[in-house]
């Protein structure tokens, strides 16, 4: 029994190398199966981030074009604001000078409203003066409401000639 011991230990250690081996195996081509899952996962994030990288640049492109888009539209905010100011200004200086013109005209108007009435009491002033010297050298008064009326002129040359109903109707052909 002595030969068959150290065969069997030999074959023992033999089996184990060769389990060993199978586990090693075993492991390797585990390995290998999560290398490759975790190489597809990598160049599927690889993949996402090339994209996220692609979207990221044309986001800021966009805020760029935005934010220029947003400074011109505050410059011709401003531009616009100043116009309205000066516009108002603008349009105060001329009400202003319309008041002024129209408070010329008013106080124009009034001056010569007094002036008109005092021209009338003073052609009042006038007649009286001359019917008082009228009647002081006994001529008629020259004012007293007696106009000479016109002749009416004759009636008869003046009708319209009536036409008839149905007469000098336009037909069509």
């Amino acid at each position: 029994m002595a030969p068959s011991a150290p065969r069997t230990r030999a074959a023992a250690a033999l089996r184990m190398k060769q389990i060993d081996f199978d586990n090693q195996s075993r492991m390797i081509r585990h390995l290998r199966v999560q290398l490759a899952t975790e190489r597809r996962g990598l160049a599927t994030i690889k993949i996402e981030h090339e994209s996220t990288q692609v979207a990221l640049e044309a986001s800021h492109k966009t805020i760029a074009g935005l934010t220029e888009i947003g400074l011109c539209m505050s410059k011709k905010i401003e531009r616009m604001k100043a116009k309205k100011r000066h516009t108002r200004e603008s349009h105060l200086e001329c009400h202003h000078k319309w008041q002024a013109r129209i408070q010329e005209a008013e106080d124009s108007l009034q001056a010569q409203h007094l002036i008109i009435e005092a021209l009338v009491e003073e052609k009042d002033s006038l007649l009286q003066t001359i019917q008082g010297l009228q009647e002081a050298n006994g001529d008629p008064a020259p004012f007293d409401d007696e106009w000479e009326e016109e002749p009416e002129e004759d009636p008869e040359e003046e009708e319209i000639e009536e036409i008839p109903v149905g007469e000098g109707e336009i037909v069509d052909e």
